[in-house]
C-alpha cells in the first residue's frame, strides 16, 4: 500500500515550487533574447548577412562602390553649344575689324644748346570698328564711321586675327556720318552679307559686334532686342551749337561703347541690319544705343565707293527756320496768316541758281517740297538729300505775301557736296 511522509511531501513541495520560478525565469529569458534578436536584426539587418541599401552602415566594399561613383559625377566634361546667336556670330564675326585713325601731332622739345625744337610724330587719335562688306580680286572695302576717320592723316585697319593693314579712304559723308575705305583683300577671308533693315521687327534679337575701347576688347559681342524703328535723332553737323540733321536711326539696347562705332549690327540670322553709330550718354540712361539702317547706308555706301563722294541736289538760296523769326517780324514782314507757325525762309537768292531761274525771292516761305510739308531746314535737307538728285524736278510751294504759290525748278548741285 501506498505512503507518504507528510514532512517530507511538503520539502518536495517546495521543490516542486521552487523549480516552476526557475522554469518561468528561463522561458521570459528567452523570450527576451529573441525579441531582442528579431529587433537587432530589423535594425541591423547586415549582421545577419543582408545589406539595406539605405543603412548608414557600410561595409569596405561599399565605400570603394561610393567613391568609384563619386569621381565619375565630378568628371570634366566639354560640351559644344551652338545656338542661334552663336551661328549668327561666327558668320560675320571675322568681318568685322578695327579701324585707326592716325594723326600726326607736334612735339616741342629743348635741343642740346637749349633751344626749343618742333618735331612731328604719327599717333593713334582715336579708333573704332569697320565692316568688311566686299571683295574684289585683291582689293577689300570696308565700310565705317565718317567720326572715326575724321581728321586722319593715315588709317589702319586690324583683321579679327590680329593682322594689321594699311587703309586708303574711299570717300566719307558726314551727313550720313558714313566713310568707305580699301584694303589689301589677299588676307581677307570672310565678307558681311547685308540683310534687310525694313524687315526688322520690335523686340527682335540682334547682336552687336564690334571693338570697344580699342583692341584690347576687339570682336566683342553683345546682346540685345530692337528698341525703336525710325527713329531720328538731331545732330550738329558744322559743330556750331546749332543741330541742323537728323540722323534716321535704329535703337537698340545691346551695349554699344566707344570703340563700338563703325561695326556691325547683326540679326539672327547672321546678316548685318545697322551699322553702329553713336549712344546716349548720361548716367541717368542706360541701354539707348544707335544703329544706321543698312538700307539708308546702302545707297551712299555705292556712291562712296564708285565716286568717291556724295552729290548733294541744291536749291541755291539762304535759308532760315520760321520759328527763329520773331512773331512780329512774321505778321508784319511775312505777312504770314496765323496759322502758320512753321517752314522755311528764304533769306537770299543765289543769282543764276535753280531758285533764281524759277522765280523765287526773298522773304518766300517754303512749306512743301512736292506734297511733302517742311515745317524746318532739317526736313528741307532730308527731303532733298534722300529723294532727290541734281538735275531732278522739283515742286516748290511757299507763301508770298501770305498767299500761297507754286513753282517748279531742277536742281543743281551743292558746293559743299563732299
Amino acid at each position: 500500500m501506498g505512503y507518504y511522509d507528510d514532512q517530507d511531501g511538503q520539502r518536495r513541495g517546495k521543490e516542486n515550487r521552487r523549480g516552476g520560478g526557475r522554469f518561468g525565469y528561463f522561458l521570459s529569458g528567452l523570450i527576451g533574447v529573441i525579441v531582442g534578436a528579431l529587433v537587432v536584426a530589423l535594425l541591423f539587418p547586415s549582421i545577419f548577412g543582408k545589406t539595406n541599401p539605405d543603412s548608414a552602415a557600410v561595409d569596405s566594399n561599399s565605400v570603394a562602390n561610393t567613391s568609384t561613383s563619386t569621381a565619375k559625377t565630378t568628371k570634366t566634361v566639354s560640351l559644344k553649344v551652338t545656338t542661334d546667336i552663336t551661328k549668327a556670330v561666327e558668320k560675320t564675326e571675322k568681318a568685322v575689324v578695327g579701324v585707326s585713325n592716325i594723326q600726326k601731332q607736334s612735339i616741342w622739345s629743348d635741343d642740346m644748346f637749349g633751344q626749343d625744337s618742333k618735331s612731328s610724330s604719327s599717333q593713334e587719335a582715336g579708333s573704332g570698328s569697320g565692316i568688311i562688306y566686299k571683295k574684289v580680286g585683291d582689293k577689300a572695302y570696308v565700310v565705317t564711321n565718317y567720326h572715326v576717320i575724321e581728321g586722319a592723316n593715315a588709317l589702319e585697319v586690324t583683321l579679327s586675327n590680329g593682322k594689321k593693314l594699311s587703309a586708303k579712304l574711299v570717300g566719307s559723308d558726314k551727313y550720313t556720318d558714313l566713310a568707305v575705305l580699301q584694303i589689301d583683300g589677299s588676307n581677307v577671308t570672310t565678307v558681311a552679307q547685308f540683310g534687310d533693315s525694313d524687315a526688322l521687327k520690335l523686340g527682335e534679337t540682334v547682336i552687336a559686334i564690334g571693338n570697344p575701347l580699342g583692341e584690347e576688347f576687339a570682336g566683342s559681342v553683345t546682346e540685345g532686342i530692337v528698341s525703336g524703328l525710325n527713329r531720328t535723332v538731331p545732330v550738329d553737323i558744322d559743330e556750331d551749337g546749332t543741330e541742323d540733321w537728323q540722323a534716321e536711326v535704329i535703337q537698340t539696347d545691346a551695349a554699344i561703347n566707344p570703340g563700338n562705332s563703325g561695326g556691325a549690327l547683326v540679326n539672327i540670322a547672321g546678316q548685318v541690319v545697322g551699322i553702329n553709330s553713336m549712344k546716349i550718354s548720361n548716367e541717368s540712361i542706360e541701354g539707348i544705343g544707335f544703329s544706321i539702317p543698312i538700307n539708308s547706308a546702302k545707297p551712299v555706301i555705292h556712291q562712296l565707293e564708285t565716286k568717291g563722294k556724295i552729290t548733294r541736289p541744291a536749291l541755291g538760296v539762304g535759308i532760315v527756320n520760321v520759328s527763329d523769326i520773331s512773331a512780329y517780324q512774321q505778321k508784319e514782314t511775312l505777312k504770314l496768316p496765323a496759322n502758320v507757325t512753321t517752314g522755311v525762309v528764304i533769306g537770299s537768292v543765289e543769282k543764276g541758281s535753280p531758285a533764281s531761274k524759277a522765280g523765287l525771292k526773298e522773304f518766300d516761305v517754303i512749306y512743301k517740297l512736292d506734297d511733302q510739308k517742311i515745317d524746318n531746314i532739317v526736313e528741307l535737307r532730308k527731303f532733298l538729300y534722300e529723294h532727290k538728285q541734281p538735275g531732278d524736278k522739283v515742286k516748290v510751294s511757299v507763301y508770298r505775301n501770305g498767299q500761297p504759290k507754286t513753282f517748279t525748278l531742277t536742281l543743281g548741285t551743292a558746293s559743299g557736296s563732299n
